[in-house]
């Protein structure tokens, strides 16, 4: 007499979360995957394999990107591409033409950083040459002026005189302008109006009418480059009559000079009238003044060694980071850093560890961020008398980030990246929101220094992205590759297109952001080709079918789909154990789409509708299946856009205990 059959038993999966490699892939949730690539958990039945990255016409940057950002300056987006050779060219994404906005060695090779001033002009700070302006066409060095000097106040003054401020060196620079107070007949101080920009060396100081004469001052120049050198008076000596003489050695750098300025007989301030190039070396840099009538003036030379690491535009004004120092501008200016609004403050707290890796506007708040710490500055207010006050607030003493270009908002929160997780800065809780990543971070190539990110739009759903170079060798491809974690709704998911996108910057295009990004040559908008053919992954748990303890036969799987257009589906049935040879679930008699003995339905209008019989719609795709294991699950890889998953189904028997 023959055994009765087996009882058969079924699991369907359609609740479709993230992807979790915190754990291993036998204990992880049912409704959770090892590994979702090009394929996005948009709900429940609804896994979408997400578009590819189309080029932006036949553009090819001149010399390989090393830093990428975006910019808008009137109606014009920009996508700015600084290069290997410190030029920099951009791409007009209103036109899609790319033209030159520096030549080589305008820049330096690594570490630039990108704000802008209302929708008027990109403000870039270079790491060692300091702080430059772009208004889509021109390009500006903001030299601005800094201290000004009055060597003579002349005499017989009856009025003030006019100041005249010299013309920037640089064409389209903005000229300064300022003015004289007159007492007892003679200039007594030369007060700025205007910093300007565009100045490469000092300029000169002319005053004019108020009927005196002999009136004489000199500037300095702010450029924020490292290499210069400033001079801190440290002892204003005595009897001087007239103006020392200041000489600057030493340092290993050139050009140097400054002049001394005396007031009631002491040397009361030295003005730079050229912050010199290339001081590396403060221990054998002196200053000495010597002349002028009097004796024991001292000075020491302060070389700018620190490294410029961000620049952002917050509250109307310019806020730039160098070591530990944080620089503002005067309110309404994004160039003037000396008159009484602008200022400097000194991070001197022990939960910076270091320099200031990085600074984001966002959320009414400037965040400042350390290796480990983050600040923010916050109720920014000028006094009556004019000076700026505000808030700084430490909001984490423990966790920050070294990545400066994996830093964004996202709605009310910033998100970042370290070396350990991804972080959502909420008012002041930070909190990880990578658990499920875990598996991931050990097997990201942080030393390859190309970890960016920024927000984009999905199916309508607003996400986070984060590029990195990935050397774990799951999903499409074991060897090592670039690849997107994408976040939305407390889940993960990943993409990759061509596996060498090592920049990715979000753009507002007409309203809807975007991704963009750049293989080091190539100009390329990420998720915008929903036809062309895409590799997708997708790797269920390992599934106890409810029942851990018993052996699994798998006899069938099968996959609830919905095509675009015609499409060819791999399957692997995988155990504990191993996986079975993968199957191909093609145009072909493994998988059910006959609907033509099926009765059509008639809708609300009296209209029959027909079931499709063609290469598209709903589909079942199923195959046999030969695997054995405690645990059962599936590798589904497909190279074709138009497919969207709707469930995941297994057909298997139970056998013996342990």
């Amino acid at each position: 007499m023959a055994a009765a059959e087996q009882k058969k038993s079924y699991e369907i999966v359609k609740n479709f979360r993230g992807v979790n490699t915190k754990a291993n892939r036998t204990a992880i949730g049912d409704d959770e995957f090892f590994w979702l690539e090009n394929a996005m958990p948009v709900g429940y039945a609804n896994l979408k394999i997400t578009p590819t990255f189309d080029a932006v016409g036949s553009i090819t940057f001149s010399n390989t990107v090393v830093n990428f950002f975006s910019a808008n300056i009137g109606l014009d987006d920009y996508l700015i591409a600084f290069q290997s050779n410190g030029s920099c060219e951009y791409v007009n994404l209103t036109t899609s033409v790319k033209a030159t906005l520096a030549s080589a060695n305008t820049f330096s090779t690594s570490g630039m950083n990108v704000s802008q001033w209302k929708n008027e002009r990109l403000l870039i700070i270079d790491p060692t040459k300091g702080y430059f302006t772009w208004d889509g066409t021109n390009l500006i060095s903001v030299g601005s002026v800094g201290s000004i000097g009055l060597v003579s106040g002349g005499s017989g003054y009856t009025s003030a005189p006019s100041v005249v401020i010299s013309t920037p060196n640089q064409t389209n620079g903005i000229q300064a302008t300022a003015i004289a107070t007159v007492a007892a007949n003679a200039v007594s101080f030369v007060s700025l109006l205007e910093a300007g920009s565009g100045y490469t060396s000092s300029p000169t100081i002319t005053f004019n009418g108020g009927g005196g004469s002999g009136a004489n001052a000199v500037a300095s120049i702010i450029t924020f480059a490292q290499g210069t050198v400033s001079v801190l008076v440290t002892n204003s000596g005595v009897g001087f009559t007239s103006n020392p003489n200041v000489a600057i050695s030493g340092g290993g750098g050139t050009n140097a000079a400054g002049q001394a300025i005396v007031s009631g007989n002491i040397v009361t301030q030295v003005v730079m009238t050229n912050n010199g190039t290339g001081y590396t070396n403060s221990s054998n840099i002196t200053v000495s003044i010597t002349g002028g009538g009097g004796s024991n003036a001292t000075a020491k030379a302060i070389i700018n060694t620190e490294t410029n690491s961000g620049i952002q535009s917050f509250s109307g004004r310019v806020w730039i980071s160098s070591g530990r120092t944080v620089y503002y501008s005067a309110a309404g200016s994004y160039s003037d850093f000396v008159t009484v609004s602008a200022g400097t403050v000194v991070l001197t707290d022990a939960t910076l560890h270091g320099n200031i890796i990085q600074l984001l506007s966002a959320n009414n708040f400037l965040y400042i961020f350390g290796d480990d710490s983050i600040n923010v500055f916050s109720d920014v207010r000028v006094t009556t008398l004019g000076t700026t006050l505000f808030t700084n607030t430490n909001v984490s003493a423990s966790v920050g980030t070294k990545l400066a270009y994996a830093i964004f908002p996202y709605f009310r929160s910033v998100l970042f990246m370290n070396d350990y997780g991804v972080y959502a800065l909420v008012g002041s809780t930070t909190s990880k929101i990578s658990d499920s990543l875990d598996g991931v971070f050990p097997n990201i190539d942080f030393a390859a220094g190309n970890v960016n990110g920024g927000q984009v739009l999905l199916n309508n759903i607003l996400c986070a992205a984060f590029n990195f170079k990935y050397t774990g060798g799951l999903g499409t491809s074991s060897s090592s590759r670039y690849i997107q974690a994408i976040f939305f709704e407390k889940k993960w998911f990943f993409t990759s297109a061509g596996n060498n996108l090592q920049f990715v910057v979000s753009v507002p295009v007409g309203g809807k952001i975007t991704l963009y990004g750049t293989d080091g040559t190539s100009c390329i908008k990420m998720y915008a080709n929903t036809t062309a053919s895409v590799s997708s992954y997708v790797q269920t748990s390992l599934n106890p079918m409810k029942d851990p303890i018993r052996t699994k036969q798998a006899l069938k799987v099968g996959i609830e789909a919905t095509l675009i257009n015609s499409s060819s589906i791999s399957v692997s049935v995988d155990s504990e154990t191993g996986s079975s040879p993968v199957v191909d679930l093609g145009q072909t008699a493994n998988w059910i789409n006959n609907f033509s003995s099926i009765i059509p339905w008639i809708n609300n209008s009296s209209t029959v509708i027909n079931w499709t019989t063609g290469s598209t719609g709903y589909t079942l795709y199923k195959t046999d299946a030969k695997q054995y294991g405690k645990y059962l699950g599936m590798t589904v890889t497909s190279t074709n856009a138009g497919v969207v998953y709707n469930g995941f189904e297994y057909e298997h028997e139970l056998r013996v205990r342990f």
